[in-house]
């Protein structure tokens, strides 16, 4: 009875329009005060929940991205992007899924990808005489790259709690993401020849030397984070904390296009983010806890399992349950809540735990697409002043490419696991 009051509380709370830390923390409290523990464990587990090494990445990632948009950097990883790729057909379209990706290596974060690169990208497409829809449901799903690209703040989360190894996390997701670019180009394709848009510009190799020669230095940066993870120089944290001092570099020595009073201003903007996500994470530690104490997760498994031992029915579900959950849940909640419930049926089933780590990040950043909780949309009608409404049904076609690719990942494994098995196993 208790467990099915976390829930209802859980429920009430957010739809109230509680806070998703908020939420997770007063359910998971209420519950505890009801079976008689000590609150003290409620602060025991918070603590415990946050207490990891590779979290410390998180900031560092943040903050990597933030200099990287405040120094302008964006800027010139698009006018890279612009003069490679923008001479084909539906060139500025085909231009956002390659910054993304190229800005996927420095941020690790949906939400930095849109804010960032997505004013930039939206406004040049409106000047070209891009449609809105088209303009703002591209930069939406390509933003979506950036978490399964390395680096990942999501994977770092998934990898603390699911204990798997980061670096094969990071490995595996760098093929996932550029199918995942390849399957949106084929929808700006389509897009282009449906509603006949131009090329942006002839491709001029001096220009394209050019633009390369501007952007070098910031291409550099997944080279160093990838790189140097891939190839056991440093840890994911410590790759981090490069990319936050190479960062610098290029904002205060190189290019002079960052001051101390930029930095200060980033420095509060990341305090301010890790704060919401370390809360979440903290909160969301009590509330796995109450789940694996209580053995949620064998319960759910031993119905499902009762229900059908097909692997494919079973993982068809459980990326349902995820969509579903992602449409109304913040992607680091979701992972610390559903990891410790779904994984190990998996598992069970003969799923690694690296491979279910790329399919449910991409399942979840589906759900940042859509409404209502869609963190994507909200962004990118801010930055584009269009109504959420209209971002909403913009977006929507752009699901299909994605949902087909989390299809291909979810059921033809080696793609993932590849990379991986090749440089760790």
């Amino acid at each position: 009875m208790t467990l099915v009051l976390l829930f209802v509380v859980l429920f009430v709370l957010l739809i109230a329009g509680a806070p998703v830390a908020v939420a997770l923390g007063v359910s998971s409290l209420v519950f505890i005060m009801l079976d008689g523990l000590p609150s003290v464990v409620v602060l025991h587990n918070m603590v415990n929940g946050i207490n990891s090494f590779p979290l410390i990445a998180v900031p560092f990632f943040i903050m990597a991205g933030h200099l990287m948009n405040t120094a302008g950097i964006t800027t010139k990883i698009f006018a890279f992007a612009r003069s490679a790729v923008g001479w084909m057909y539906g060139g500025l379209g085909h231009v956002n899924v390659g910054a993304s990706v190229i800005f996927a290596g420095m941020s690790g974060a949906a939400v930095a990808d849109a804010g960032g690169l997505g004013n930039i990208e939206i406004k040049a497409m409106r000047e070209a005489g891009y449609d809105t829809d088209f303009s703002v449901g591209i930069t939406a799903a390509s933003s979506t790259i950036g978490p399964i690209i390395p680096p990942s703040l999501p994977l770092v989360v998934y990898g603390v709690i699911a204990d798997t190894s980061i670096g094969q996390l990071f490995a595996a997701g760098l093929i996932p993401g550029l199918i995942m670019a390849f399957a949106l180009m084929i929808m700006v394709a389509f897009y282009s020849k449906l509603r006949n848009y131009p090329r942006d510009e002839k491709f001029i190799f001096s220009k394209f030397l050019t633009s390369f020669g501007h952007a070098i230095l910031p291409l550099f940066t997944p080279i160093i984070i990838v790189g140097g993870i891939l190839t056991g120089i440093f840890t994911p944290t410590e790759a981090a904390i490069a990319a936050v001092a190479y960062a610098m570099l290029l904002g205060l020595v190189v290019y002079r296009t960052l001051t101390w009073r930029g930095i200060i201003r980033v420095s509060m903007d990341t305090v301010e983010t890790t704060a919401s996500i370390m809360m979440i994470v903290a909160a969301s530690a009590i509330f796995a806890w109450i789940l694996t104490a209580n053995q949620v997760a064998e319960m759910f498994a031993t119905e499902l399992l009762s229900f059908t031992d097909n692997k494919t029915a079973i993982l068809l579900i459980m990326m349902l349950i995820v969509l579903i959950v992602g449409c109304f849940m913040e992607t680091i909640a979701a992972i610390t809540i559903l990891t410790p419930v779904l994984l190990p049926i998996a598992m069970t089933v003969g799923v690694d735990p690296v491979h279910f780590g790329i399919i449910l990040i991409l399942n979840l950043m589906i759900g940042l697409l859509t409404p209502p909780v869609g963190m994507v949309l909200y962004v990118l009608s801010k930055v584009s002043d269009v109504p959420f409404e209209k971002c909403v049904t913009a977006t929507a076609p752009f699901l299909v490419p994605l949902i087909a690719v989390l299809l291909l990942l979810t059921f033809i494994p080696e793609i993932s696991m590849w990379l991986p098995t090749a440089l760790y196993r």
